[in-house]
């Protein structure tokens, strides 16, 4: 039985239930940045390009990172064959570094010159050129 002064409270759901979209995070990863990755089972000092960023839940896509196996169903009206496939998983974005122009990782920063914001590597201070890829 429930007593009465218990009755009216309200439970608070713990932290890790709750959503994150609403929280303010800065994400200084963009897609097809090249990145390493500093922690986990790929870990080491070969760089990867971004292919997805997830920022309600603060992961990133990295090409070739945390191989998955998937087993997906035949669908004939989709024009899919079944099987068991490779993808990539999501890993969290603190697991990887931007690298700068040297091939090193790197911490982002920013500079404002006028109403242009940049993105600068803070070991070198050089400016993160933004590179566009073609599928």
């Amino acid at each position: 039985m429930v007593e009465p002064a218990e009755r009216g409270k309200v439970i608070e759901m713990p932290n890790k239930f709750k959503p994150t979209a609403g929280s303010k995070s800065k994400i200084r990863i963009k897609r097809n940045d090249m990145v390493v990755v500093i922690a986990g089972k790929d870990k080491g000092p070969k760089a990867h390009r971004v292919l997805r960023v997830i920022v309600d839940k603060q992961r990133v896509l990295v090409e070739g990172v945390g191989m998955i196996k998937k087993h997906m169903k035949p669908n004939p009206q989709k024009n899919v064959a079944g099987g068991i496939l490779e993808q990539e998983a999501p890993i969290h974005i603190s697991n990887v570094m931007l690298v700068d122009s040297e091939g090193k990782g790197t911490r982002v920063g920013y500079q404002i010159d006028g109403d242009k914001k940049t993105r600068i590597a803070r070991t070198t201070g050089g400016v993160i050129a933004e590179k566009k890829f073609k599928k």
